[in-house]
């Protein structure tokens, strides 16, 4: 059934011309409604427990069917302000949809389609709704998910906002790291949008830790400050070779593919979620062949991602760990796993793998500007802030949450540590200012 509704959108989207997109709308909400109608609305929701942010999955939908789709929306929104990013970029598999009890015996609730549908109508329809200005200032530094959810809660709840951004756009990893086919740079605007009818200021092309720092912030005004920065610089393999030209880093691929010449065939060094973005990006970009090395026998990539990457034509070969690269390709020794998947003996022996191009995505960890240059600011061995349970930091007003404390993780947990950190700062200013 639903891989008929498929078939008829792609045939009517084709042949209708200007029509497209009401026809679109028709059969998303014809989906949108069927799938709603499937949910069991169980009194203790496992797939509810399953979503790192506890989405009210049931009350949502309850809410949705009974014609209150500006109270699901909302619902989804106060829980969530990325809910329209999340119910597009999530692990749906592993978390709300996983756990769904009619998934059990057959097909799960498509839970994030019906989110998306929900949220983005929220997102259209929404009127900034804010507390009367309180007169506080609160820096905001990053316009990630962090940042952005961080921006938002501070915003309604009456302060004065502004958003330090080093880039000229706002999104972070959501415009820099997701590729257009999966998430469109579209979704990343309304957020501007919205963000600026919450009265939020954004300061773009600021990197705080070059011409000024957090001191300076504090010193005009702010009285707090939260950095959200991310992880944005890659982590090198430090191996031989790593500094030739036709090597490179996928989070800095991923950031601006188009000035990349990586010829026909490309090797990529580890098998995150950020290789398979990579891949499928360089494939759909004319690389013919590209194959994605692991050095153990499982891919840290979820299921699903690992599965488009191998629909859109991207090799796997495990058991392979990098040893220097030369102009020619890689060379890789042979690994083994114990029964835990954690490599246990690399091989002596090398054994060329070529390449045109090399491309390094092991992992991610943050520009240290902010974090090494602001006093009193504690970061751990990883070179993460340091934070309290709350999110505050060693600094007094300093607060940190997002990528920059857990290291490369998901948009749905930098958003829901996010906004228990905003609420933190919250009663901080109020005991401040009594």
């Amino acid at each position: 059934m639903r891989l008929s509704r498929v078939i008829i959108f792609v045939i009517k989207h084709v042949a209708t011309g200007n029509n497209r997109i009401y026809i679109r709308e028709k059969i998303m909400a014809h989906n949108v409604i069927a799938e709603a109608k499937r949910c069991l609305n169980c009194k203790n929701p496992p797939c509810r427990k399953g979503c790192p942010v506890n989405t009210p999955i049931p009350l949502m939908i309850s809410s949705f069917l009974g014609g209150d789709i500006k109270k699901a929306g909302k619902m989804l929104f106060d829980n969530n302000p990325l809910s329209a990013v999340c119910s597009v970029v999530c692990n749906h598999a592993d978390q709300c949809q996983g756990h769904c009890v009619r998934g059990i015996k057959g097909e799960p609730v498509e839970i994030s389609t019906i989110e998306n549908f929900i949220s983005s109508h929220y997102l259209d329809c929404l009127e900034a709704e804010k507390l009367p200005s309180n007169g506080i200032k609160v820096a905001v530094v990053g316009a990630g998910p962090a940042g952005i959810t961080i921006a938002v809660k501070m915003a309604q709840l009456g302060y004065d906002v502004t958003i330090f951004e080093s880039k000229t756009e706002i999104g972070g990893v959501l415009r820099y790291g997701i590729p257009e086919f999966r998430l469109p740079k579209t979704v990343v605007d309304r957020y501007e949008t919205l963000l600026r009818k919450l009265g939020v200021k954004i300061k773009f092309n600021v990197t705080i830790g070059k011409a000024f720092g957090v001191e300076e912030l504090f010193r005009d005004g702010f009285k707090a400050v939260s950095i959200g920065t991310g992880v944005t610089w890659p982590i090198a393999l430090n191996i031989k070779g790593e500094t030739l030209g036709h090597v490179h880093y996928g989070v800095h691929y991923l950031e601006r593919p188009d000035v990349y010449r990586l010829g026909e065939s490309m090797v990529i060094i580890g098998a995150g979620n950020v290789a398979m973005d990579v891949a499928r990006t360089a494939l759909r970009r004319g690389v013919k062949n590209v194959t994605v090395t692991v050095r153990g026998d499982k891919c840290s990539a979820s299921d699903e991602e690992k599965e488009y990457a191998e629909i859109e034509g991207a090799k796997f070969v495990y058991n392979k760990s990098p040893v220097e690269i030369t102009d020619e390709g890689v060379l890789f020794a042979d690994t083994v796993c114990d029964e835990n998947h954690a490599v246990i003996s690399v091989s002596e022996k090398t054994r060329l793998m070529k390449a045109d191009s090399v491309m390094i995505c092991i992992s991610q960890r943050p520009s240290n500007l902010i974090l090494t240059q602001t006093k009193g600011l504690e970061i751990n061995e990883r070179g993460l802030a340091r934070i309290n349970e709350d999110g505050s930091t060693s600094r007094e007003g300093l607060f940190a949450s997002g990528d920059v404390v857990k290291g490369a993780k998901t948009v749905v947990e930098a958003s829901e540590t996010s906004k228990r950190v905003a609420f933190a700062m919250h009663e901080y200013l109020q005991k401040l200012t009594k």
